[in-house]
């Protein structure tokens, strides 16, 4: 397949591009050279590449951030997906387009309700997941109105080498080998008590090609694990791993301002389509983001 990333340059579009390379597709792969809010641009990039499967992964995605720049969320992820969209349909348009969503778009979902299926009511607790499912409207409305080849994907949380920082699991890993190495006896923490859908990126890349080929038009696929696990584990994980005897204490800095307490999803619909399951352990996962970091000390 001829196929087309945005965001190419982001944690899971490196993954996906090498992944779709060991697939045999041809890959074109774009990122800030190519503003999804601009759209002659992107109109241009796909009468030049002519893509059979467009990825759209290019979006601002830190949670946390998304409080402080509301309207740059907004601008980015919405008006960035309809210029896709858009695009796709004058430049390309036999193109399938994947959209990349969220599982924040369930907002607090009520733990009898677990797992959440596609059918479950969206509420999104934050701008960030606020901005995913208006961006999803704007899918569903390119489908039902113009009849574009769409599907929407809403990943779970996922980890694995190559993670910004700025998110949880490498930010606790590299506090912690940090610590370590100063003699320090402890680390700030966030909100631990919170249990999420953990699966590794290199399944969830996986999971996008197999719904570029098998997937329904118009659908709605949870990538989930099917299993919850509270942070406090994953934590105690990473610091048994690095450095045992650092002690944990929460900085009030480090919380948001709203939080789901659990989350769990249901991959059922995905496996019916397209086979797709998760393969790769929790403890692999994190045992490849804690290796990585020592590698690159090592190289420092």
């Amino acid at each position: 397949m001829r196929a087309l990333i945005t965001g190419a340059g982001g944690f899971v579009g490196r993954h996906l591009e090498a992944h779709l390379v060991r697939c045999g597709d041809s890959v074109t792969s774009v990122d800030r050279e190519h503003d999804v809010t601009d759209l002659a641009s992107v109109v241009a990039l796909f009468e030049s590449t002519h893509p059979e499967v467009i990825y759209h992964l290019a979006a601002l995605t830190h949670v946390g951030d998304s409080w402080t720049n509301p309207v740059e969320f907004t601008r980015v992820n919405v008006l960035g997906t309809k210029n896709v969209l858009d695009a796709a349909r004058t430049a390309a348009p036999q193109a399938i387009v994947i959209f990349i969503s969220s599982s924040e778009v369930y907002g607090v979902v009520p733990e009898a309700d677990l797992p959440v299926q596609e059918t479950y009511r969206t509420a999104p607790a934050n701008p960030y997941s606020s901005s995913k499912l208006e961006a999803e409207h704007f899918v569903m409305e390119a489908h039902r109105n113009f009849e574009q080849h769409t599907v929407i994907a809403r990943p779970f949380n996922h980890v694995g080498p190559g993670q910004s920082p700025q998110f949880v699991v490498p930010a606790i890993a590299r506090r912690l080998f940090e610590a370590r190495d100063a003699g320090r006896d402890e680390i700030a923490v966030g909100d631990l008590s919170t249990r999420r859908d953990i699966t590794d990126v290199r399944d969830v890349v996986r999971a996008y090609r197999l719904l570029a080929t098998y997937a329904s038009s118009g659908e709605v696929y949870n990538v989930a694990s099917g299993h919850d696990t509270a942070l406090s584990d994953v934590v105690d994980w990473l610091r048994n791993a690095i450095a045992p005897s650092i002690s944990l204490v929460t900085d009030s800095s480090l919380l948001r301002p709203s939080e789901v307490p659990v989350m769990r999803g249901s991959f059922a619909k995905i496996h019916d389509a397209t086979g797709w399951e998760p393969e790769i352990a929790l403890e692999t996962s994190l045992h490849d983001v804690v290796e990585e970091i020592r590698l690159e000390e090592r190289t420092a």
